[in-house]
Order: structure tokens, then sequence, then C-alpha cells
């Protein structure tokens, strides 16, 4: 197989659960978001908002809140020195066309793409990312002081790694993928 640096930054990356109390500079943060913002949506709709959450004092508010009671599993999170809540907006049309006709969430398609964009920029820069489902959604709104219409769909902890994990056992290209009518 060719030499990627694609596939080197993609092999590279993973899920960062311990991080150094080191600040991350908004020059990087910077160049994450520049790759979310070049990412395609479905109309190009674009139906999200990243909210960077580096203030030490609102982020261990906001983590205190979100990551309480059955989301504490995440509560390791709240030591990396940035936040980013991606939130989503339910109002644009093709987001909601797209469900209807299809029974297809655009949206969280969308998020999707822009969130791995940040991510691996991010590891590109030598920071670590954690990707979190698992947090206190309406306790998220509340605290950025979101509107109808507005969801946070997933929180990216962003900071240095204070690990190595180790590569994580995938499947083979055969065992999740075929040509024509091999699956």
């Amino acid at each position: 197989m060719a030499s990627s640096t694609f596939l080197a930054l993609a092999a590279a990356r993973r899920s960062i659960r311990k991080y150094t109390a080191a600040p991350v500079a908004r020059e990087k943060l910077e160049i994450c978001l520049e790759a979310s913002r070049l990412a395609p949506s479905a109309c190009n709709a674009q139906p999200y908002r990243f909210i960077v959450i580096d203030e030490p004092g609102l982020k261990e508010k906001f983590c205190a809140g979100v990551f309480a009671g059955v989301y504490s599993a995440c509560k390791f999170a709240a030591a990396a020195p940035v936040m980013v809540a991606v939130v989503s907006d339910t109002g644009k049309l093709s987001a909601w066309l797209g469900n209807q006709v299809q029974d297809t969430n655009f949206r969280l398609v969308d998020i999707g793409i822009a969130a791995e964009h940040f991510v691996l920029a991010a590891c590109e820069q030598g920071l670590g990312t954690c990707w979190l489902g698992w947090f206190d959604a309406k306790a998220a709104a509340r605290a950025l002081g979101l509107g109808a219409g507005k969801k946070v769909e997933v929180l990216l902890s962003v900071g240095y790694p204070d690990e190595t994990p180790a590569p994580r056992k995938r499947k083979t290209i055969k065992e999740f993928a075929g040509y024509n009518n091999e699956l």
C-alpha cells in the first residue's frame, strides 16, 4: 500500500482520556475550527456551531453540570483544558427535509463530518481529543444559554495528551467492506 500522510494521521488519532494542564493556544484551536469550516455538509447547510470553552473557571462550571450523576463516567474530560460543544441548528430546512423524505438525520451526519475534521486537525498539531456523547445535554444547553432549535449534540475534550493509548484492534477491510454485491 502506498504511503499516505492522511492514513498515518488517521492511524495516530486516539481517544485521549488523560491530559496535561498545559493550555492550548487559540491559534491551534483556530486551525481546528478552520478544518471544520471546510467540511462538506448536505446542501452546504452547515447546521452547526462550535462553541469553544477554554476559560478555566467557565469550563470547570460547565463540566460540573454536564458530567454529573449518571453522566459521571465522562468526568475525566473535565481535566482537559478545552471543551468544545458542537451545537446543532434543528431549524435548517435541508436537515429537516432529509429527515422527512429519507428518514436520515443529515444534521447529525454533517456534525460528524465537521467534528471529525476538527479532531484530525487537532491530532496533526499534537493535541489529543475525545468524542463525548454521554453528557447531560439539557444542562449543557442551559450553561451555554441556547435557545429553541439548538441542541448540544457532542462534546470534544481537547488538550495535550498525558497518555499514549495502544492502537485498538480494527476489523480488516474484508470484514467491513465489499465491492458491488460482496456484502
